[in-house]
């Protein structure tokens, strides 16, 4: 029996791929690369070794799965995911239901309440901003229990670079969150004239008092898109149980 085509083997590759499909048809030549395969195959080899990776399998993509590439409206950028034990969920700074707040996610609540008002929700789930276009990205998307940063440097920050340069090209008007220097490394890759950028130190406790606390991202975020014929982000989160 003749073997696979090296186009059929990628369509096979392809099929498997479970993906948002607005990102899946742009995204798929960095998918289907060798230095995604040498990723992938990298991962395999830290789980058999009996490593914890997080998130879940099915989550590494939920940022791109619940903020489909034409609607996004604002991007928030983040590091890695967290490395702690039920915490990561695939979007960035979010935790589940009925985990503890993490100490950046209160400040970020604590800037929100303080520019427009908002009461912190009593949980850490920002699905529900997910879903009304705001992209919560991490720069790398997977990582290894108790361990944070272990998975920089494997060949995420290439695909979400990838990631960040097709919004700069093909859209027009969004809003990009660069938190802490990390998040604004990623500034080289974006248009100032095309999309509004804002900069503030990391939400840590370590540094949210050296300028995110009162930077007014959501207010201006909202004002801009509102100048430009948009709807408004709406900031408010549900209650857990409405989740």
């Amino acid at each position: 029996m003749l073997a696979d085509s090296p186009v059929d083997q990628n369509q096979a590759a392809a099929a498997r791929i479970r993906l948002d499909e607005s990102w899946k048809q742009r995204l798929l030549p960095e998918l289907l690369s060798p230095a995604m395969q040498q990723l992938r195959g990298w991962l395999r080899e830290q789980i058999q070794a009996g490593k914890q990776i997080y998130p879940p399998p099915r989550q590494i993509f939920a940022a791109l799965d619940h903020t489909p590439f034409d609607r996004v409206q604002v991007v928030i950028l983040g590091q890695d995911p967290y490395h702690g034990p039920g915490q990561a969920q695939g979007l960035c700074f979010s935790v589940p239901p009925g985990v503890d707040v993490p100490p950046s996610l209160v400040n970020v609540f604590a800037e929100l309440k303080r520019d427009l008002g908002i009461e912190p929700p009593g949980h850490g789930c920002l699905l529900p901003w997910a879903d009304r276009g705001v992209l919560l990205l991490n720069a790398v998307l997977t990582v290894e229990r108790g361990r944070a940063g272990a998975h920089q440097g494997k060949g995420w920050e290439a695909f979400t670079d990838r990631i960040i340069g097709l919004l700069n090209a093909e859209r027009e008007g969004l809003v990009f969150m660069l938190w802490g220097a990390y998040a604004q490394a990623k500034g080289k890759l974006l248009d100032p004239r095309r999309h509004l950028v804002l900069r503030a130190p990391h939400p840590s406790p370590l540094s949210a008092y050296r300028g995110f606390i009162g930077c007014d991202h959501f207010s201006r975020a909202n004002h801009y898109l509102k100048v430009r014929g948009g709807k408004p982000i709406d900031w408010q989160l549900p209650p857990a149980s409405q989740l």
